[in-house]
């Protein structure tokens, strides 16, 4: 199909709709994400980011392509009139003193890792085949999502960000949840993150992912890679977003897995692959299959961060983290980043934001 019919063909979707063929920002708003409505939405997305001018066929015949997949889900991200970096950079900066004034959270784990968790499952959904689940909705607070049993003790980072959620009602959910995951790894000594906002508060039935979506720990090497497959990542950028798992711990009131991967559970280190290599049993208990260490009998690892150790795809990843926290930090910034705008289109020439810590401010 042509650019000019597909075009003509939006058009007459537009209004039989009922709806302006303006490209408005409102009739955006009304259609981007929603599924059923894919087509007006992605008309919307060609008319204000491509022009006539553009006489590159072949970067035309690529926007065609998407734009004809089977569900044409289009997410397309839109920052509130008037805000910008600063705006974002207040809304950092009181999560991160609301985090340094609950450091004893957790037994000291403070809430580095549940802020991490947070974002990461409200992206992890995500499925690239039909662009569906991921942040720009904020959908984790509905039904089915919000009793997926992988998505247990969240509303504890929930809670924690809603204060924000009142202060700036500008705001979307899904902006606040991803932008806690980055002040939290930036505050507990972690990478720069690039983070781009425009996420939009949206209900809409379909639009909510199933439960199963999000990992599941108790699983072998295959599913890792094949969960992961699916919203896009390969094996090393797989390896490097699992070690996250250096913050934070597990309880078995919400996971059924139970302690920290390490002795630095509020540090952003490299520290969980080193310890991966080192020796390990499973641990005899009632709980779920997991397993500590050898030396201590401290520290625990999820069956699925064993298989990073024990599939030939990923150890060699690991031993390359283990060895070089520097390419550990630059590989996780750039898939963690990708992570929490999976799906998202956002404006020709939008560049990421990339926020000061607190230390750096008071420099």
């Amino acid at each position: 199909m042509s650019s000019i019919a597909l075009k003509s063909s939006f058009l007459r979707i537009a209004k039989s709709s009922g709806a302006k063929s303006s490209g408005s920002r409102s009739s955006a708003y009304l259609f981007s994400g929603l599924v059923g409505s894919g087509a007006l939405a992605s008309y919307l997305y060609y008319k204000n980011n491509y022009n006539n001018n553009n006489s590159n066929n072949n970067n035309k015949n690529n926007l065609v392509k998407p734009l004809l997949g089977a569900a044409a889900v289009i997410k397309i991200a839109q920052v509130p009139e008037g805000k910008g970096f600063e705006d974002y950079q207040n809304v950092y900066n009181d999560i991160a003193a609301k985090i340094e004034d609950n450091l004893d959270f957790d037994g000291g784990a403070g809430y580095y890792g549940q802020l991490v968790r947070l974002s990461w499952h409200t992206s992890g959904t995500y499925t690239k085949s039909d662009n569906t689940g991921g942040s720009y909705g904020g959908t984790m607070i509905y039904s089915p999502e919000s009793f997926d049993g992988e998505n247990a003790g969240l509303a504890v980072g929930r809670d924690f960000l809603i204060e924000f959620k009142d202060k700036y009602p500008w705001i979307s959910r899904g902006d606040l949840w991803t932008l806690g995951g980055v002040v939290a790894v930036q505050e507990s000594g972690g990478p720069k993150i690039p983070w781009r906002p425009g996420r939009k508060d949206i209900y809409d039935r379909a639009t909510v992912p199933e439960p199963g979506k999000l990992p599941d720990a108790s699983k072998d090497g295959k599913y890792v890679r094949d969960l992961f497959k699916r919203m896009g990542f390969n094996d090393r950028e797989t390896v490097a977003l699992i070690g996250a798992h250096c913050l934070g711990k597990c309880h078995t009131y919400n996971s059924g897995y139970d302690g920290p991967w390490g002795p630095s559970f509020n540090m952003f280190t490299n520290d969980f692959y080193v310890r991966l290599l080192g020796g390990w049993h499973v641990k005899k208990w009632d709980g779920k299959k997991q397993y500590e260490d050898d030396e201590t009998n401290s520290f625990m690892m999820l069956p699925t961060d064993m298989a990073l150790k024990e599939e030939s795809y990923f150890i060699k990843y690991v031993k390359e983290y283990a060895k070089d926290q520097d390419l550990f930090f630059k590989d996780f910034s750039k898939a963690y980043s990708t992570l929490l705008e999976l799906g998202i289109s956002y404006p020709r020439g939008s560049k990421p934001f990339i926020f000061k810590t607190v230390d750096e401010q008071e420099e």
